[in-house]
């Protein structure tokens, strides 16, 4: 009997040329997750079996890049974008198969020059730039970690902002509370807690205790550093 393999072909679509190409991913069942981090990064068992690396589809015959998330629908002028500085650049290599974690990083940058190019929404973007920072962390190199995370930050703020969240898996509430975080692990204490509190203060309006929660974890944890350095 031939054993299951954790990775399987996926067959897809290429939303900018329409040809069709596979690309790897992760049986559920061999999935297995430890925890999380506090800002959601997934802490699986092995990074062997790890969704993360599979989460950006790359076509092989025109370069454009992609996600789940992707809106299908491409603005006036931007698929010329795309064609100009993406495929036409395009030296054809394949992404479909097993992924090193370096290569799992390069296809995210692709997917977020092409997904600016689309002028795609600020938290798809968000979410691509976190993703990265995760592969960092996984890779313990602290400054491109730091570096990815302000950027997802950015994009949090500007997708707040434009509210352009709405509509999407993403609540309001996780947002605001992975703002607050992500400023808490680039130093910016005050800002973390204007988000924090921001959750904290509008508890009654949210379905999502956990989050809440989380909030107010962290924000005890930046009263009690704050008092040991004044003890300091």
């Amino acid at each position: 009997m031939t054993q299951m393999e954790p990775l399987y072909d996926k067959a897809c679509e290429c939303l900018m040329c329409k040809k069709p190409f596979t690309s790897k991913k992760i049986r559920s069942r061999f999935i297995k997750i430890n925890g999380y981090d506090t800002d959601f990064l997934p802490l699986y068992h092995s990074n062997e079996v790890n969704p993360i690396f599979y989460y950006i589809y790359v076509c092989p015959n025109c370069g454009f890049s992609f996600s789940d998330e992707t809106l299908k629908s491409f603005p006036p002028n931007s698929k010329k974008d795309i064609e100009d500085k993406v495929c036409s650049k395009w030296a054809p290599q394949n992404y479909g198969g097993k992924r090193t974690i370096e290569q799992a990083i390069i296809t995210y940058k692709l997917a977020i020059y092409c997904a600016a190019l689309k002028k795609e929404k600020h938290i798809n973007l968000a979410g691509m730039y976190l993703r990265i920072a995760w592969l960092y962390r996984i890779m313990t190199n602290v400054e491109q970690e730091q570096r990815f995370i302000k950027l997802a930050l950015m994009e949090y703020e500007e997708s707040h902002q434009t509210d352009d969240f709405r509509g999407t898996q993403m609540s309001e509430f996780k947002l605001l509370y992975l703002a607050g975080e992500l400023s808490r692990k680039t130093n910016n204490t005050e800002q973390a807690i204007y988000y924090f509190s921001k959750v904290i203060e509008r508890q009654r309006q949210s379905s999502e205790p956990k989050i809440i929660e989380m909030a107010r974890e962290r924000w005890q944890e930046i009263r009690e550093s704050r008092t040991v350095h004044l003890k300091g």
